[in-house]
C-alpha cells in the first residue's frame, strides 16, 4: 500500500466516528478506506454513496455486483474483483460470465437485465457514450430512475477502482491475480478491448 496507515489514537472525532460507522456496516474497515480515513470529509461522502449503491438502490444485488465487476475490470482493479466476484456469483452472475470478464472485459450473458446493463456500461466507459438504442433499452428494462442509479454506480465504483489502483491498496492475502495481462499494478499483456 503506497499511503501510510493511520493509527486509531492518530484519528480525529470525525474519523473516529466514521471508523465505527463503517466497522459497523461492513465488519471491519480496511481495503480503500484505509485510504479514504485520510480525508475524513471525503471519506463520509464516499461511504454514503458506495454504501447506498451497494445495498439501497434500487439495482439489484446482483446488477450491482455485475456493475463493481464491469468497472474492476475496466480499470483493473484486481482488490475489487477478488472481493465481488464470489459475491457476484452468490448473487447469480452465472461462473462462465464472470470468468469470461476477467479474460476478455466480455460476456455472454443470458439474463436480459445483465445484457442490457453490461452493453449501457461497456458503452459508456469504453465510448463515453451510450447509443440511442442502448439507452431505450436500459431505460424499458430500468426505468429512468434506474438509468441515473446506473450511471451513479458505475461513476461511483469507478473512482473506488482508481483510488485503489493509486495507493496500490493491497489485495486481499493469498488470493490469485485475476486478470491475465495486469501483475502487481503494471499492465504485463495487451488490455482486450
Amino acid at each position: 500500500m503506497r499511503i501510510s496507515k493511520l493509527e486509531p489514537e492518530q484519528f480525529t472525532q470525525l474519523q473516529k466516528d466514521l471508523y465505527e460507522r463503517i466497522a459497523g456496516k461492513r465488519g471491519q474497515v480496511r481495503g480503500p478506506y484505509l485510504a479514504w480515513m485520510h480525508r475524513p470529509e471525503l471519506c463520509d461522502i464516499v461511504e454514503k454513496l458506495n454504501s447506498y449503491f451497494r445495498w439501497d438502490s434500487p439495482i439489484t444485488g446482483r446488477i450491482s455486483e455485475l456493475c463493481i465487476l464491469l468497472t474492476a475490470r475496466y480499470w483493473d482493479a484486481a482488490y475489487s474483483w477478488v472481493a465481488h466476484a464470489p459475491k457476484a456469483v452468490e448473487e447469480g452472475v452465472s461462473q462462465e460470465a464472470v470468468d469470461a470478464l476477467a479474460l476478455t472485459g466480455r460476456a455472454d450473458f443470458t439474463a436480459e437485465d445483465e445484457r442490457v446493463f453490461f452493453r449501457f456500461a461497456d458503452e459508456l466507459l469504453r465510448e463515453h457514450f451510450v447509443s440511442d438504442a442502448t439507452y431505450a433499452d436500459a431505460v424499458r428494462v430500468f426505468g429512468e430512475e434506474g438509468v441515473i442509479d446506473m450511471v451513479g454506480a458505475i461513476g461511483a465504483f469507478s473512482m473506488l477502482a482508481m483510488l485503489l489502483n493509486v495507493f496500490q491498496i493491497d489485495m486481499h492475502s493469498g488470493r490469485q491475480e485475476p486478470f491475465p495481462d495486469v501483475s502487481g499494478y503494471r499492465r504485463t499483456g495487451t488490455k482486450p478491448r
